[in-house]
């Protein structure tokens, strides 16, 4: 393809050579190789589950082994509340008062979510302020029937001139309301990681945001820094990030033609949370904690959440001490007897050793176990099955061998009807309650990039203007992006995860007083 002298200026500012745009059409053309699903991993068979008194034994641990080492809570928090709302504007989009009542509207579509914000309107957090809001700019608002004053409070929600919440990031939406005050989620994920992620009393936090909100998150934080670290008693260390630009992806029609901006330059998209491995691979700490901006609660739980927190660090600080131990002896020559490694790294932490390896010699059996060991650790929180959209985890077949993988739905080959049932008989899904090793047996830090599978992205379909367009997505950060990381999965309650996707689950108990 041949580029205009806007396009080459365009590709420049965003750090994008013309050979990484042609990469991306061409693979747009042949696509990318679907993943090759064994089986799903379950209990006892990839996943693991620890009673009581376990749990309480690997937290002990974590308290001791862990007590000085760096530890960061890193949080995607970069999207927009836009999908929140999404029935939302839809019903204002279709709704005219003048041809049908509010009640009748409801009931013709089957507007489920509708009704259910409208009658449990006066639940949600944000409701006083923006009845407030109307109250004082509206004189004859207090005189407007019901459904009127409803109509006005969904309009003034989410319109420009009003709270706008729809164009908010998410991280800045109110989640709770506390009586007196209410908190967003970026302010509850400050509160929540003092309880199992301090040094020498201090929490240290990174958040990636979109350049556009990041004076809004520091807004946010100057105004209530002060009050949290007066209530945990602990100083709050907390930076913000970018999605690199270069990661942008370019989109093309459904014939592989990249689309064009109303200036004539190729449109970009950004290419999903895979894109975040370079904000990852900048964090200097021994421990990393990853999860999303959305899956906060109430102060109530944050115990049960810390609790969960630490277990699963616990684990990854004990498995990461035994393979630092076998890594010195492996390199120390100090050991003879390598089955144990070998089952090792088999059963406990997912990684595949070569199908041949038993022919190998005594000494490429060393240096193989040593390359297998000495890899960035994760171990993640995996919750029983109820229907929730996400990732799931599986054994995955490549000419390696076997090993664990988290699995997005667009990974898996749709066609071939023995993946799609392997697909369905997935017991877990993945929470995204993760915490990472990312130093090697010496404390230097591991070059995350080189632990990602740059064959694992994606391509999807998505629409603008009314128009459908091929999208193309990196390696999922906790998909291939660390596909050849070695991995635990833990089964952990239902309970720790509580997701805000729409605007409606607010109402369940876990954001509730």
């Amino acid at each position: 393809m041949n580029y205009t002298d806007y396009q080459i200026q365009q590709l420049k500012e965003k750090g994008i050579s013309i050979d990484q745009v042609n990469e991306q059409i061409d693979r747009f053309k042949k696509g990318f190789p679907n993943l090759d699903l064994d089986r799903p991993a379950t209990l006892n068979d990839g996943i693991n589950k620890h009673n009581d008194q376990e749990q309480a034994e690997y937290i002990y641990k974590y308290e001791q082994l862990g007590e000085n080492l760096e530890k960061v809570n890193f949080i995607p928090a970069s999207g927009a509340a836009t999908r929140m709302f999404k029935f939302l504007h839809e019903f204002l989009h279709s709704y005219n008062p003048d041809e049908i009542s509010l009640n009748a509207y409801i009931n013709t579509t089957k507007s489920d979510q509708l009704f259910t914000f409208l009658v449990a309107l006066e639940k949600f957090p944000f409701y006083r302020d923006i009845e407030q809001e109307l109250k004082a700019q509206n004189p004859i608002y207090e005189g407007l029937k019901k459904y009127q004053q409803q109509l006005e409070f969904i309009k003034f929600l989410l319109s420009e001139n009003g709270a706008n919440y729809a164009s908010k990031p998410k991280g800045l939406i109110p989640f709770h309301d506390y009586g007196s005050y209410v908190r967003t989620a970026f302010e509850e994920h400050l509160s929540e990681t003092a309880g199992y992620a301090s040094v020498n009393d201090q929490v240290k936090l990174h958040f990636t945001v979109s350049p556009n909100h990041h004076k809004d998150f520091l807004d946010e934080l100057e105004a209530i820094k002060d009050h949290i670290e007066r209530r945990v008693q602990k100083k709050l260390v907390v930076d913000f990030s970018f999605q690199d630009t270069a990661t942008d992806t370019v989109a093309v029609n459904l014939n592989n033609q990249p689309i064009l901006d109303d200036k004539g330059g190729l449109f970009f998209r950004p290419a999903g949370h895979g894109a975040l491995l370079k904000n990852l691979n900048a964090i200097d700490a021994d421990l990393i904690f990853i999860k999303n901006i959305d899956n906060v609660t109430t102060t109530a739980m944050h115990q049960e959440s810390a609790y969960f927190k630490k277990y699963l660090a616990g684990i990854a600080v004990t498995y990461k001490k035994q393979i630092d131990s076998y890594l010195n002896q492996l390199l120390n020559g100090t050991i003879t007897d390598i089955l144990h490694i070998v089952d090792f790294l088999e059963s406990s932490i997912g990684t595949a050793l070569p199908k041949d390896f038993s022919k190998y010699s005594f000494q490429n059996q060393i240096e193989t176990l040593i390359d297998c060991l000495n890899r960035p650790l994760r171990v993640c929180g995996m919750v029983k099955n109820e229907g929730e959209p996400g990732g799931g985890p599986f054994w995955v077949k490549s000419s390696y061998g076997i090993n664990l993988q988290i699995v997005e739905s667009a990974q898996v080959n749709k066609e071939n009807e023995k993946q799609k049932n392997i697909a369905k008989e997935c017991t877990h899904f993945n929470p995204v309650d993760i915490v990472c090793c990312v130093r090697d047996y010496k404390g230097d830090k591991f070059d995350l990039q080189k632990y990602c599978d740059p064959e694992m992205g994606f391509i999807t379909l998505k629409s603008r203007f009314g128009f459908k367009l091929k999208a193309q997505e990196l390696p999922g950060l906790w998909n291939g992006s660390m596909a050849y990381w070695n991995t635990i999965f833990v089964e952990v309650p239902v309970s720790t995860f509580n997701p805000v996707k729409t605007v409606n689950d607010l109402l369940k108990p876990a954001h509730l007083r």
